[in-house]
């Protein structure tokens, strides 16, 4: 049996399931567990559970907070710090700031509030920089060099 098709046989058995007696509703769940392979407790909380709380995803609730030009700047930001990993980059904003203000241009106050509000989580997930400064180095800086060129 399909996941899909399995999913469909819920609304049509729950709604004969909840308004069952007791011993109706052993029956009824025996045959849903045979039917569908699933264990009896998941299959009572498919069962109890309203058609729309089971079938429906909750994707993410909000967008990113922070501007493209704020990525822009930590990104230039990452690259002239030669690469750190997310952590030490976040450590390393406040001190990088008189820095950016000479050499990165459009940088406003607005931005360096944003730049400094944001966590070390959020700077890997925004800026796509690495959480090893390792990886980083390995993947955007190390030059690919093929297996023969490297053996001696």
């Amino acid at each position: 049996m399909s996941p899909q098709s399995k999913r469909d046989m819920v609304p049509v058995v729950a709604p004969r399931y909840q308004t069952a007696r007791r011993e109706e509703k052993s029956r009824i769940l025996d045959e849903f567990c045979a039917t569908t392979g699933y264990h009896r407790k998941y299959a009572i909380h498919l069962l109890n559970s309203a058609p729309e709380e089971v079938s429906q995803f909750k994707g993410r609730r909000r967008g990113y907070t922070y501007s493209a030009e704020a990525v822009r700047v930590l990104a230039a930001m990452w690259e002239a710090a030669d690469y750190p990993w997310s952590v030490r980059l976040k450590a390393m904003i406040p001190l990088w700031l008189p820095w950016a203000r000479n050499h990165i241009k459009g940088l406003t106050p607005e931005l360096e509030y944003e730049l400094l509000e944001m966590s070390p989580r959020t700077v890997t997930a925004i800026s796509k920089c690495p959480s090893s400064s390792v990886t980083a180095y390995a993947t955007l800086v190390a030059p690919k060099t093929p297996p023969e060129a490297a053996a001696p």
